[in-house]
């Protein structure tokens, strides 16, 4: 039986999306640093050799330094620039039904205009960043079949 130990996750529930993207850099991860292809593989022995090579590296640098750099916004906020949990799940009633509104958020008040800021910005980058992630993912597929050693 095999184990493979993604250190990328916290111990926990994992969803299945995030499960399948960190298993598989895990996993490009221990090739690189635990096999050390780059000490056994002549990879200039054909052109496929020399691109997926390059591959290799590339996406082991953007996951090992890039990837885990992103930055977070919202450590840029003070404490009283965030609203509490208990301001953005404020309960509302609809037609006697209680409710969360996943919207409260937008309707805080004026307060947290540099939150409303940061949010945006970060919805646009995280939205980014799983077409990254997404794109990256397939770049590894795409040459998985020169992970051996």
């Amino acid at each position: 039986m095999k184990i493979l130990k993604i250190n990328t996750l916290k111990k926990g529930w994992a969803d299945r999306k995030d499960l399948l993207l960190h298993a598989n850099f895990q996993i490009l991860v221990d090739f690189v640093e635990k096999e050390l292809p780059f000490k056994f593989i002549d990879w200039n022995s054909d052109e496929a050799h020399i691109n997926a090579a390059k591959e290799i590296r590339s996406l082991y640098r953007w996951w090992v330094k890039l990837r885990h750099n992103r930055p977070d916004y919202y450590k840029e906020l003070k404490e009283n620039e965030m609203p509490s949990l208990e301001e953005i799940l404020k309960p509302i009633y609809f037609n006697d039904c209680k409710t969360i509104d996943r919207y409260q958020l937008i309707r805080l008040p004026e307060k947290y205009s540099k939150h409303y800021k940061i949010s945006n910005k970060v919805i646009k980058l995280e939205n980014k960043w799983k077409a990254e992630d997404q794109k990256n993912l397939l770049r590894l597929v795409a040459i998985r079949q020169f992970l051996w050693v």
